[in-house]
């Protein structure tokens, strides 16, 4: 599930959740926390390679089968763990701003010129690496990341998000061109555009008769996320890239219910995290 799923009247929204919530415990029964110890990051790690790389194709520079890189030491790493064989079946990485100062960046500072955007970074966080096992994207594990996600954000009183969603160029790019073109309802005001250093060069692309959104862009939009411009090209990942912004200060009442419904969804800890 993404929150679209909790698009429906505001009274009927929380049961809904709530049933979700429960086949997510029971079907197989999963939960959510933050990893804690070099073990559970290398599990996150394997994940991200068995998904990315075997299964999408990306070109990783990580080694042993774990997809890693030099901000994962500075972010706080979601999980999602079938408490049946243990395994991780899913996981979302954050970058809180008092860690992004301590790493330099940002890593959506390497894809695109974040200048507009500057003002925010004290209680923006960065999001990133969100995969799910094939086996497990009924829609349950997704739910508990989305949760644990809401959590953390209201539990330390981030105001806003920020977070690169792909599109796959398998194709060419003509899904992630009409992808491009479907999108620009949903883009920011000026003042919040941000600018790719490597532009997705979609004006020399046919585009595709019709585009299926991918879940993750869905969810966001769903939430009240807008996107912040154009896309990037990330030729490691064969993606193009938009930088999506959420922003709880600009919820509408509507969502911004949702939201703190599925912070109340989950007991994550997370202790350590705050500055």
């Amino acid at each position: 599930m993404d929150p679209a799923d909790l698009d429906s009247p505001t009274h009927g929204a929380a049961a809904a959740a709530q049933s979700r919530l429960e086949r997510a415990r029971t079907e197989p029964r999963l939960s959510v926390a933050l990893a804690r110890s070099a073990a559970d990051l290398a599990d996150a790690q394997r994940l991200r390679f068995k998904v990315f790389a075997e299964e999408l194709g990306a070109r990783l520079s990580g080694a042993n089968g774990l997809d890693a890189d030099a901000l994962d030491a500075y972010c706080d790493h979601l999980i999602v763990r079938d408490d049946a064989s243990l395994r991780v079946v899913g996981t979302y990485r954050i970058l809180p701003p008092h860690r992004a100062r301590d790493a330099g960046r940002l890593y959506s500072d390497g894809e695109f010129d974040l200048t507009r955007l500057a003002h925010l970074r004290p209680a923006l966080i960065e999001v990133g690496r969100s995969c799910v096992h094939r086996d497990y994207r009924s829609g349950a594990a997704i739910l508990l990341l989305w949760a644990g996600l809401a959590q953390y954000m209201k539990s330390h009183g981030y105001r806003h998000l920020i977070g690169c969603a792909s599109a796959s160029l398998a194709d060419g790019g003509m899904q992630a061109a009409r992808l491009r073109d479907d999108l620009q309802c949903c883009m920011t005001d000026a003042e919040y555009r941000v600018f790719p250093r490597l532009p997705f060069p979609h004006g020399k692309i046919e585009r595709a008769a019709r585009c299926e959104m991918p879940p993750l862009i869905k969810g966001y939009l769903r939430l009240g996320a807008r996107v912040c411009g154009e896309p990037a090209w990330d030729p490691d990942f064969n993606t193009a890239d938009f930088l999506i912004w959420l922003s709880l200060d600009k919820l509408s009442p509507r969502y911004a219910r949702h939201f703190d419904l599925l912070a109340r969804q989950t007991q994550l800890q997370v202790q350590g995290s705050a500055p």
